[in-house]
């Protein structure tokens, strides 16, 4: 395909696709889809080689938040059966982030359910922080605590964060009917403030909410000109009990295009698979990694993810090896960049881009990823497919181990 071509080209130059170009990869047919996969898998290649980067989420602080994101399991008013507790313990979340770490995990994702921090709350986190990073070497630690005051992030990074997480969800035009108590601009002013601060920005996407092809172009363009060094990108998982939970809309054939999608606008970042892998793509996910080239370990948030040696062998049954810590996961053009306090532009004037979550997507306090932990003597069976439109709540498991329970965490 001519498209594919050039998409494969302007990825190795970094070089930003035309928007009909992007929507025309959405508009691919599934006859077209290996070939979408195989192009996709040539800027991964060129940017990523083999590597793949796991991600280890540790909840701080579970449900009982004060916004209303629509496709949030702990948002105001959520009646999803899921944890609830209030702020771990640092000792306790450096024990969670420990299992995730032995299993491999580069970097551990500090969540915590809200609409922002305080200033004691920052304090807090900086006490965890250190703590995690006094019993594992090497480890980098993002946090997501939801919108930041001023300030905020500068005492993060000083508390030795390396990254934080904040994501648009969804363009700026649809935003207002997911979320009434904040605003598409609060959130990009807090990937912002991450930036300048000189931390490494994550901020991305969910994808499934109903939005338009329009819609999934916009907001991974708006993702871009943030220039964050990461991208989640999240597939809604639909609780029951949240205003979204009917919204079973996505294929693991859409979901593979969004990637490619992702994957051609921002060639260069970190293209993180994040909540709902193993709900919308499910057998699909070895495939998957063709595009992106990073995971979550184990568990997310509130939901359970399948189990965390599952996700090594995948890993490794499909030619890709685990990225180590001595490795740095952006290209030299960027990582030197970021290093100076910032991503900045690139190349030509084109910028790259950035990730963030769902009360199952990877963003707490507005937008935060859940997950599940391993530890289970019996592994669940495979759950059939299910079709694009179809209610599917079997395939949605609560997380009930890990952090803020008695039981052994999934890594």
């Amino acid at each position: 395909m001519d498209l594919l071509n050039t998409l494969v080209e302007k990825g190795l130059r970094r070089e930003l696709p035309t928007r009909e170009e992007a929507l025309a990869v959405l508009a691919t047919s599934d006859d077209e889809l290996l070939d979408v996969v195989a192009a996709a898998g040539k800027v991964r290649r060129q940017w990523f080689g083999r590597r793949v980067k796991l991600n280890y989420l540790v909840n701080l602080k579970s449900g009982l938040c004060p916004e209303d994101c629509s496709y949030c399991s702990q948002r105001l008013g959520s009646k999803a059966e899921i944890l609830k507790y209030t702020w771990l313990k640092p000792e306790e979340a450096s024990q969670a982030a420990a299992a995730g770490v032995a299993g491999g995990a580069k970097r551990v994702c500090l969540v915590a359910s809200g609409r922002g921090p305080t200033d004691r709350d920052v304090e807090r986190v900086g006490k965890t922080i250190a703590a995690i990073k006094e019993q594992n070497e090497g480890v980098e630690v993002c946090a997501c605590l939801g919108l930041l005051a001023d300030g905020q992030a500068e005492k993060l990074r000083d508390a030795g964060a390396d990254a934080y997480n904040h994501n648009l969800n969804t363009s700026e035009a649809t935003y207002g009917a997911i979320t009434k108590t904040h605003t598409y601009a609060d959130r990009v002013d807090t990937v912002q403030k991450a930036h300048a601060a000189g931390l490494s920005a994550c901020s991305g996407l969910i994808a499934g909410m109903g939005e338009s092809d329009e819609d999934l172009v916009d907001v991974v363009y708006s993702l871009r000109e943030l220039d964050s060094d990461s991208v989640p990108v999240n597939f809604l998982i639909p609780f029951e009990g949240t205003p979204l939970a009917k919204e079973w809309n996505l294929t693991p054939q859409r979901c593979l295009r969004i990637l490619a999608m992702v994957r051609f606008v921002c060639p260069d970042v970190e293209v993180r698979i994040a909540g709902g892998r193993e709900v919308h793509l499910r057998s699909m996910q070895p495939l998957a990694l063709n595009i992106a080239n990073s995971i979550f370990l184990g568990d997310y948030l509130t939901s359970e993810g399948q189990a965390g040696q599952a996700d090594l062998d995948m890993i490794a049954d499909a030619g890709f090896e685990v990225e180590g810590t001595g490795t740095t996961t952006l290209p030299a053009h960027r990582s030197e960049v970021a290093a100076g306090g910032g991503c900045g532009s690139h190349a030509g004037g084109a910028s790259v881009c950035g990730s963030g979550g769902q009360g199952d997507s990877v963003e707490a306090g507005c937008g935060s990823a859940c997950g599940g932990c391993s530890g289970h003597a019996e592994e669940a069976p495979a759950p059939v497919q299910a079709e694009a439109g179809e209610v599917r709540p079997d395939l949605v498991a609560v997380r009930r181990r890990g952090a803020g329970t008695d039981l052994a965490p999934n890594a």
